[in-house]
């Protein structure tokens, strides 16, 4: 697929960054998820995400919103703080 063939959906998360450190919503999706070692299924599970959803974003169907692109970052940070946090709600 080329450049001018790409999905609206693949927009940089963040339009604002300079190209070199712009990421498409769909490698930030799939980055976060390919660290974390688990599955859609699993990753899913783990952090109440919709595995439709997820799905959805790693193939670059849909785009996240700012708070679940925020959710991601922090999962990639922190994800076993994210973790017991879900496990105390």
């Amino acid at each position: 697929m080329t450049r001018s063939q790409t999905p609206a959906a693949d927009l940089a998360v963040d339009d604002q960054a300079d190209p070199g450190h712009a990421r498409s919503a769909r490698a930030l999706v799939q980055g976060v998820r390919w660290r974390s070692g688990l599955s859609q299924d699993e990753f899913a599970r783990a952090f109440c995400i919709p595995v439709a959803q997820l799905a959805a974003l790693e193939l670059g169907q849909a785009r996240p919103d700012a708070a679940l692109t925020a959710y991601l970052r922090v999962i990639d940070h922190a994800p076993d703080v994210v973790r017991e946090a879900l496990e105390r709600a």
